[in-house]
């Protein structure tokens, strides 16, 4: 079955300080409007709907990007707190997510509409 194309009438908030998006294919750099748009499906697991920004999304002020709590804060997004399972669940969170493999968002970005 072919992919969805996106849906047009989506529209997201990005941090101001969020990074443009990459072109796809090129490295992940944080910009979070992949998240934002729609969960992956590790996203689904954790946010517990298909729809809608995930909530394992976190914005980091000291790196001035977006990071997925479950690769960088799996402690924080799901409560477990037991190293081993937070080791676990991080490296299983980069494995499911492709981190690294490059962005796969077929997304186009708009600047808001200056305010009157």
């Amino acid at each position: 079955m072919p992919a969805q194309p996106p849906d047009p009438s989506i529209v997201v908030w990005l941090h101001p300080e969020a990074p443009a998006k990459p072109a796809e294919g090129a490295p992940c750099n944080g910009c979070g409007l992949c998240c934002l748009a729609e969960p992956c499906p590790l996203g689904v697991l954790v946010s517990r709907r298909r729809r809608g920004a995930c909530v394992a999304l976190r914005w980091s002020d000291a790196d001035q990007r977006y990071w997925c709590g479950m690769v960088a804060d799996p402690a924080g997004v799901t409560g477990l707190t037991h190293p081993w399972a937070v080791r676990a669940m991080s490296a299983l969170a980069r494995r499911w997510i492709a981190s690294g493999v490059g962005c796969d968002a077929r997304l186009d970005v708009q600047a808001a509409p200056p305010s009157r």
